[in-house]
């Protein structure tokens, strides 16, 4: 791969972590109007109008023998979505975009009592010390009394953790992508459309419509910014700058929200980045 390729690579990384941060921010403003039900099924109900419009341009086929992989990708998926859109609102946005960041501190303990795989004590260690930054990192949470949203934003990345493994499953059993997306984002819009439902269905205002509108704009466009990143550059890199989101949405937060981080939270923040690009390192060179 040229440097060229891989600055691009990288680049395109961070225009997604941009568009993540901004989906973020759209989602916390959001919530002013809309249920954390109702933002993620206009989320994946977007991803799903798209993804559809691209199977149908393209002529792909949704034919699959392995619906209950989908069923269960597809469900670990929501869950995650659905925690981290909660904590998003409820806490400081740099807050809850690095607890749903953990995932990737959950695969590798995951794969050990999964597939029976040697451990690693490098990334072990790497885990260990990622969670001693969710520690600095939910501190400021006791103070707040809102451990229990911490909480949930910890399980938003253990349940993104499943749903990477999930994937990773489909992709060894030969599923293309856009069928793993389509079944991701049709079952989230009939799971959320459900829970909206009995919920509550709040009406939709010219503000309202405009908040989705840039929600699922800036959702969709960096997916396919991080699509092409991982096409076009150097995995390791690629993987490591997707930690970018966390520092943007910090960015964000002090912009939007005048919110600056304690340094507990600092602390915490860069444990969490540090240990997860090390678990990173550490997964791709195994390969």
């Amino acid at each position: 791969m040229s440097s060229l390729q891989s600055k691009t690579g990288a680049l395109w990384m961070l225009v997604a972590g941009v568009l993540f941060a901004c989906m973020g921010v759209c989602v916390k403003i959001g919530a002013a109007y809309f249920t954390p039900a109702e933002l993620v099924f206009y989320r994946s109900f977007v991803g799903l109008l798209v993804v559809w419009l691209i199977i149908l341009i393209r002529g792909d086929s949704l034919r699959t023998p392995y619906w209950r992989n989908h069923v269960y990708r597809s469900l670990s998926g929501l869950g995650a979505l659905s925690l981290y859109f909660y904590t998003i609102v409820a806490l400081p946005l740099p807050t809850a975009v690095t607890l749903n960041y953990t995932s990737s501190l959950f695969i590798a303990p995951l794969l050990i009592w999964w597939y029976h795989e040697r451990p690693v004590w490098g990334l072990l260690g790497a885990v260990v010390v990622g969670f001693v930054g969710v520690s600095c990192l939910l501190q400021p949470t006791f103070e707040q009394d809102k451990l229990f949203e911490g909480f949930l934003g910890l399980c938003s990345g253990f349940l993104a953790a499943i749903a990477m493994i999930n994937v990773r499953q489909l992709g060894q059993i030969g599923e293309p992508e856009y069928r793993v997306v389509f079944y991701f984002s049709l079952i989230s819009s009939l799971g959320a459309g459900a829970w909206m439902l009995v919920h509550r269905f709040s009406a939709i205002t010219g503000a309202g419509a405009l908040i989705l509108l840039c929600m699922g704009a800036s959702a969709t466009l960096a997916q396919l910014a991080l699509t092409r990143a991982y096409s076009t550059g150097a995995t390791l890199m690629v993987a490591s700058l997707a930690y970018s989101t966390v520092v943007f949405s910090a960015l964000a937060g002090w912009l939007v929200w005048d919110h600056i981080p304690s340094i507990s939270a600092w602390s915490g923040i860069v444990l969490v980045i540090l240990s997860g690009a090390m678990a990173t390192r550490l997964s791709v060179c195994r390969k």
